[in-house]
């Protein structure tokens, strides 16, 4: 029987017939370990990871020996951290708006969760509480799960190495997951791998893009190389150009320090896009093991053609009005300069020199208080019609074809064909996060980043961040609500193309 790239065994794609149930494969659970979280405290912790963990044991699949140990440097106890979880998760029933939206939360499996949680006040640089802790997990598999600020990631793990936690031995595994960013630039990359691959081989480290947790994004390698319709029109020969998008309607949300530092190509473009970039256009694999892929995906990387200056739009979004109330500009938002010269707003023309995209132009952008919240990649055919995967809020595909007009005369109109995962599949409350913490607790490590693909991402962008870093340029204001600056439609008018539009 063929299998998923899970190794699960695969099914068609087709709704069971009224009255029969769905056929559901079996998935194992994954083996018993100690989740160590830095950061416990934490909102990634609380809106994210935490959903994670409940998802993951509501669908009986964390051994009944799991523990759950959350390290961080306020003064709480166990109880006041399992009360303040619990309330998180049952304030997402109520928030539709959550990626997190359940209808309730089921009473059993938190208890199930809760009797694992432990809390200990945890200084991130001080190398005797690394002791003990190495004291409290004795043996067994452990996964360490970074949930700090990027600052503490060269840290955690040199003190981690120092103090023998990473070592392996016995046969069980000590892994390091840690969120992004990953680095700011090239060279701090560069930088921080070499920190943290002191401590752990490549290997035991688990770089995450929660992108690629999403099940429309793994689902790109199926539709691609298994369906003999759509991987002999995936070349230059049929496809006129690509257009990434991942546009959000909300603002910087109370991150003005984070977003000063950072700005949205820094936030979004080597990972996220640059992921969803690797998903579409890379090379069929020679198998679906982890390192084969990731090796396409390096290939992938490496092919893009250095990007200039001009390769690249910004903006940043102006006061206006959404949905009837009023919206700040970024320069008022809370810890934001009145002057800041961080954009809102990226976009980018990416050419890839190979013989498969040859001419192909990809545009990627992104950005906040756009004109609605959507993350999508669109496929355009050299005839007009286009193929988009839809990733989010909606997830599944669809295309736009011509055929014949009802009547006499030989006309022709365009129709719109789609699938939707929720129409075939159920869809439980999920944020991404369950088979990435998944696959990190199983050792597959097919979903997470590489080093050479982390260098190879900045190493893309670097040229555009020299110029942006060193310009005096004013970075002109976009309308909220609107499909984002003029710089980037702009961008596509110098090519003959445009945007498609978000709405």
């Amino acid at each position: 029987m063929p299998e998923d790239l899970n190794g699960r065994a695969a099914f068609s794609v087709r709704p069971a017939p009224l009255g029969e149930e769905r056929r559901v494969t079996s998935i194992k659970p994954a083996p018993p370990c100690t989740i160590v979280i830095f950061g416990a405290k934490g909102d990634l912790t609380k809106r994210l990871l935490m959903p994670a963990i409940y998802n993951l044991a509501n669908g009986k699949l964390l051994d009944d020996k799991l523990k759950i140990i959350g390290l961080d440097h306020n003064d709480r106890t166990t109880d006041s951290w399992r009360t303040e979880l619990n309330d998180a998760l049952q304030s997402f029933t109520k928030d539709a708006g959550a990626e997190f939206h359940p209808a309730k939360i089921d009473q059993g499996t938190w208890g199930w969760i809760a009797r694992r949680l432990e809390y200990t006040i945890f200084d991130f640089e001080k190398a005797a509480d690394y002791g003990k802790l190495k004291e409290r997990l004795g043996s067994g598999n452990v996964i360490f799960y970074l949930a700090v600020a990027a600052r503490f990631f060269g840290t955690i793990a040199e003190q981690l190495g120092k103090a023998g936690l990473l070592e392996e031995s016995d046969g069980a595994f000590r892994r390091l997951v840690i969120e992004k960013p990953f680095g700011s630039d090239l060279p701090s990359a560069q930088a921080l791998n070499l920190r943290i691959l002191k401590a752990a081989r490549e290997p035991q480290i688990y770089r995450i893009d929660h992108f690629l947790g999403k099940e429309p994004v793994q689902g790109i390698m199926p539709l691609r190389f298994s369906n003999g319709i759509f991987e002999p029109m995936w070349t230059h020969e049929h496809i006129d150009s690509i257009q990434i998008t991942a546009a959000e309607t909300l603002g910087i949300e109370h991150r003005g320090k984070f977003y000063e530092a950072t700005g949205a190509l820094r936030d979004m473009v080597p990972n996220h896009l640059f992921s969803l970039l690797t998903m579409v256009a890379m090379e069929q694999p020679g198998s679906f093991e982890a390192e084969a892929v990731r090796d396409e995906k390096v290939k992938l990387l490496d092919a893009i053609r250095p990007l200039a200056p001009g390769d690249a739009a910004r903006g940043q979004y102006g006061a206006g009005a959404m949905n009837g109330s009023a919206v700040k500009a970024y320069r008022d938002e809370e810890n934001v300069a009145a002057d800041s010269r961080a954009e809102t707003y990226a976009a980018l023309r990416v050419h890839i020199d190979n013989p498969r995209w040859n001419g192909v132009p990809f545009y990627m952008r992104t950005g906040k208080r756009l004109a609605r919240h959507l993350t999508t990649i669109a496929i355009v055919f050299r005839k007009g019609n286009v193929f988009t995967l839809s990733i989010a809020p909606d997830q599944g595909f669809n295309a736009t074809f011509s055929a014949k007009e009802r009547g006499p005369v030989l006309q022709t109109g365009v129709v719109c064909t789609g699938f939707a995962y929720k129409d075939f599949f159920e869809e439980p409350p999920a944020d991404g996060y369950e088979t990435l913490l998944y696959h990190a607790m199983t050792g597959n490590t097919l979903l997470f980043q590489r080093e050479d693909m982390v260098d190879a991402g900045w190493a893309a962008v670097q040229p555009v961040l020299d110029a942006w870093g060193s310009s005096h340029d004013e970075l002109l204001a976009y309308r909220p609500g609107s499909d984002g600056p003029d710089a980037a439609a702009t961008l596509l008018e110098q090519d003959g193309r445009r945007w498609l539009p978000l709405t």
